[in-house]
């Protein structure tokens, strides 16, 4: 149990660093929803949105430009989460871990899988934690699909199939789609992050990958167009899409097992819940989704053409990480994301980017 400068019934004291989507959409809303969490400190160098964030969460909220300014009173504070730009999370996170403080780090942790593994050692050695945001765990279509393998609905798994697919021809700008190697930018990083995550999660670990990326888009820099292929130690075959060039949305997942497949359509719904506004509040509905667009699992004919059954969608559960972080924290729970298993995901992304640049498959 981590013991505080606040003691044992006060909430614990959070720093978030960052404040653009991550910060302010993820983070700074799950953080404030959790018992036993206080936002106290949200640090970005951009005066119109330390004011969106006052404005958010009270005038008791208070603001920093340069994350320095947490390091200084580190004994003031009690968890650090780093929503920061990619090429930021490893310095950041090893400065916390320096100054005494927990830390939560978005997806990627680093940029490579040696990098996660020094962090997670500095993170031991500190005697502290190290969890990685990996908010897709939560997604209800994540979650409904964990359950129908726990009860064996689908059979032994052949394939599995997930897609984070996006019509946006047009590009958006920023470091997310610099092709600088260092701001560690494109969807194999971004998106793949998740579906690699999920897969390693549900599967195992992979021993073969390969990917074909591709920058599709005029003036684009960083790959918008990718796909992996896993093959797990136990058998299963994952066929991993991200993309931002695609006209045509596939399901979310295919699922193809020995007795049942399961398809899902759509993507869970808490992403843009929270975009507008909505926020977890306790006794409150969370994260559930139309019975329109649940998933359906059968065999034979295609669910588009009403093949299979309606499978109900768990509700998403965003607010479920930080509250394992909390107890992690408070009662030595387990953390719900360790750096290790972000170094595993990191390894495969790794290997994916080798197999693109080469066209090769690569032997993990």
């Amino acid at each position: 149990m981590t013991s505080t400068a606040s003691g044992p019934a006060s909430p614990l004291r959070v720093g978030l660093v960052g404040y653009g989507l991550a910060g302010s959409v993820f983070h700074a809303p799950l953080i404030a929803a959790t018992e036993g969490l206080t936002l106290d400190t949200v640090v970005t160098s951009d005066p119109e949105r330390q004011a969106q964030a006052r404005a958010e969460f009270g005038d008791g909220l208070r603001t920093a430009a340069s994350p320095d300014e947490l390091w200084a009173r580190a004994g003031e504070l009690d968890l650090i989460v780093v929503a920061s730009p990619n090429r930021t999370h490893v310095p950041l996170a090893t400065a916390a871990l320096e100054a005494g403080l927990p830390v939560v780090v978005d997806k990627p942790v680093a940029g490579t899988a040696a990098e996660a593994r020094t962090l997670a050692a500095l993170a031991d050695e500190r005697g502290l934690l190290l969890s990685v945001f990996q908010n897709r765990r939560w997604d209800n279509d994540f979650l409904t699909l964990r359950r129908l393998l726990d009860e064996g609905e689908l059979g032994d798994v052949y394939r599995f199939e997930s897609r984070f697919e996006r019509w946006r021809p047009q590009l958006k700008g920023g470091w997310r789609e610099s092709g600088d190697p260092a701001e560690i930018g494109g969807l194999l990083y971004d998106l793949g992050s998740h579906v690699v995550d999920q897969a390693l999660v549900l599967f195992g670990p992979a021993t073969h990958v390969y990917a074909e990326s591709d920058v599709r888009r005029p003036g684009a820099a960083a790959d918008d167009d990718t796909f992996i292929a896993l093959t797990h130690r136990g058998g299963v075959r994952s066929h991993l899409y991200v993309s931002a060039t695609t006209a045509q949305l596939g399901p979310r997942l295919r699922v193809l097992g020995s007795r049942a497949g399961y398809v899902k359509y759509g993507l869970d719904p808490q992403e843009d819940a929270l975009r507008a506004g909505e926020r977890p509040v306790a006794g409150k509905e969370w994260g559930r989704e139309a019975e329109s667009l649940w998933g359906r699992v059968g065999s034979g004919e295609s669910p588009l053409t009403g093949g299979g059954n309606p499978e109900p969608s768990l509700p998403g559960a965003y607010p479920a990480y930080y509250e394992a972080v909390a107890a992690a924290l408070r009662q030595g729970g387990p953390n719900p994301v360790t750096a290790l298993q972000a170094a595993d995901a990191l390894d495969v992304l790794e290997a994916a980017r080798r197999s693109a640049r080469d066209g090769v498959a690569v032997t993990l």
